[in-house]
């Protein structure tokens, strides 16, 4: 049995993992037989916001992983614990969280920075030839883990111009991709789709995410 690690960010899609992405990830793995184990940081989110509003809730905080721990069923382990030797390959889900609770994207652009753990574990994984599968705008993280590092990931957010500057300048290969697409870096062994960077419902993102989910078992 393949051993996954799913990263999620909270829950909800404007202040932490997109629950469809989620979702449908863990759907297609459970199809293919695979041990889903998640994961997510212990600290504080980097605000709360209402989806009805969208509104920031000012004052509210909540946990990273307390949050996770409502699309995991409760069963989320800190990021601070993954153990790369321990997974065949790992995905990080998109929704507003992977760049506002996982890096600095969302706040600082092309300055971004990475939370510790997240650069940690994708390095590692990088490095022991496990599979890296980022959703949505997720291949930010992988771009930003490996820039001026001689690592050139080729990957896809879409077709985002202004992000796929920032990714260019970083040394990534961002690839245009449609939501049904996926972009597949054999040398590195990163697989990628847009979902809901261009996806207009879940019915879209569901083709790419299958496929991404298929290709990351393939690859192990």
């Amino acid at each position: 049995m393949k051993n996954i690690g799913v990263i999620l960010s909270g829950c909800g899609v404007f202040d932490g993992s997109e629950i469809h992405e989620a979702v449908l990830t863990l759907l297609y793995l459970s199809q293919e037989n695979a041990s889903v184990h998640f994961f997510a940081p212990d600290s504080r989110q980097l605000h709360v916001v209402n989806h009805n509003t969208q509104q920031v809730r000012e004052g509210e905080t909540r946990n990273i992983l307390v949050e996770s721990a409502r699309i995991a069923r409760g069963e989320v382990t800190p990021l601070c614990n993954l153990d790369i030797d321990a997974l065949d390959a790992i995905i990080f889900p998109g929704g507003f969280g992977a760049a506002k609770n996982l890096c600095t994207f969302a706040v600082d652009g092309e300055e971004s920075v990475l939370l510790p753990d997240v650069e940690r574990v994708l390095k590692e994984a990088h490095a022991k030839g496990k599979v890296i599968g980022a959703v949505c705008i997720a291949p930010v993280l992988v771009a930003q883990a490996f820039k001026k590092t001689g690592v050139h990931p080729r990957l896809t957010i879409g077709s985002d111009a202004e992000v796929n500057r920032v990714l260019t300048n970083w040394q990534a290969e961002p690839v245009c991709a449609g939501v049904d697409e996926i972009v597949v870096d054999e040398q590195n062994k990163i697989v990628t789709t847009p979902a809901y960077m261009l996806g207009q419902n879940i019915g879209q993102i569901a083709v790419g995410i299958e496929k991404l989910v298929r290709e990351v078992l393939r690859m192990v």
